[in-house]
């Protein structure tokens, strides 16, 4: 059992962020890649960054291609084996979010070498040597650097059949959602940074960051799986609207459904969490319809930037037993169904 560690060297504060909370803003990111060439096309790139998946993925030959991705962030706990578990766990969860296998880890490193002991720094690495282990994958090298704060991710490679990529795209107006993990971990890692999580919590934090997303290769073989996507440092709400605007359908997201970490519960309804839940509701809250009966903080909530978060699975009603079952069979306990598609713009209600 891991708990929150009592050193005197606390990697979240040696940055500004933590977690895929570090990531750029929704709105932001769309400023800065609007109109950039991202290179010359190709006809065996099958998936690149135009519908904002997870992943890349190219190609090789008739029956096989290459899915290629890469993640990395600041600190999001404490102790630096764990960080370098939910760093991992997380880069790998979007090749299993394409339905694709891992089969290929690089490092990426980035340390405060004057500040941070290097036998800290050797804990975050082999916190990802283990869940690439965990994966069956090899960590086969990476690049490393001397930084002003601790940094650390994979890029990964995995394989797939063309014919069975599991795109966001793809969803279909009818089809029932339903999320693998439940939300939280942002507002878990706030308040550890703060000084304001307790043992359990850091715990139900570490459990569902570290649980690798595995059940994404099993849906790439069910036709009635039609898309894939992780929830991450968007929060639900921003991944789903890039599945409807992908997808062109829209999306009715039931609150009472969505499941939820217990111990985020109580720190949500008193206003705790990180900053990318302003951000990201600055960026996307536009589209996205909230019943008025719904409290503020459940807004925020569904907005929080989640590290290492769960599949949403957009299926036909006739396949969601079976992939809820996948889920529960695979330590998933949480998964539901919290809503579903239908033919409308691309824009999110919760209710």
């Amino acid at each position: 059992m891991s708990t929150p560690p009592t050193d005197p060297i606390r990697l979240t504060q040696l940055s500004h962020g933590g977690g895929c909370g570090c990531k750029i803003a929704p709105k932001v990111l769309q400023e800065a890649l609007a109109g950039l060439s991202m290179g010359f096309p190709h006809p065996d790139l099958l998936v690149g960054n135009a519908t904002a998946d997870d992943a890349a993925v190219f190609r090789l030959r008739d029956d096989l291609a290459l899915v290629a991705t890469t993640d990395f962030f600041m600190p999001i706990v404490d102790d630096a084996y764990d960080f370098g578990r939910i760093a991992a766990a997380n880069a790998i969860s979007d090749i299993y979010a394409m339905g694709a296998t891992p089969v290929l880890a690089l490092a990426i490193v980035g340390m405060p070498i004057n500040t941070l002991p290097m036998a800290e720094v050797r804990r975050i690495m082999a916190g990802g040597a283990a869940i690439c282990h965990e994966a069956g994958i090899p960590l086969a090298g990476g690049h490393s650097i001397d930084a002003p704060e601790p940094i650390y991710g994979l890029a990964v490679m995995g394989t797939i059949h063309p014919d069975r990529i599991k795109r966001n795209a793809d969803a279909r107006p009818g089809d029932v959602l339903i999320l693998g993990k439940p939300l939280g971990v942002g507002i878990l890692s706030a308040a550890l940074k703060k000084g304001l999580l307790d043992e359990a919590g850091y715990q139900a934090l570490l459990d569902t960051a570290t649980r690798l997303n595995r059940p994404g290769i099993a849906f790439a073989e069910w036709p009635g799986v039609h898309a894939l996507t992780d929830v991450t440092g968007f929060g639900l709400l921003g991944h789903l609207l890039e599945v409807c605007r992908a997808s062109g359908v829209g999306a009715r997201v039931e609150v009472a459904a969505v499941p939820v970490l217990p111990a985020a519960l109580d720190l949500a309804r008193a206003g705790h969490g990180p900053g990318a839940i302003e951000r990201n509701w600055a960026s996307y809250g536009a589209e996205v319809v909230m019943d008025p009966a719904l409290p503020v903080w459940v807004q925020r909530l569904l907005c929080d930037a989640q590290t290492s978060g769960g599949l949403l699975v957009a299926c036909a009603p006739d396949t969601a037993g079976a992939v809820l079952e996948r889920f529960h069979a695979d330590g998933f306990a949480q998964a539901a169904v919290i809503g579903e598609l239908f033919t409308g713009p691309a824009a999110v209600s919760c209710r």
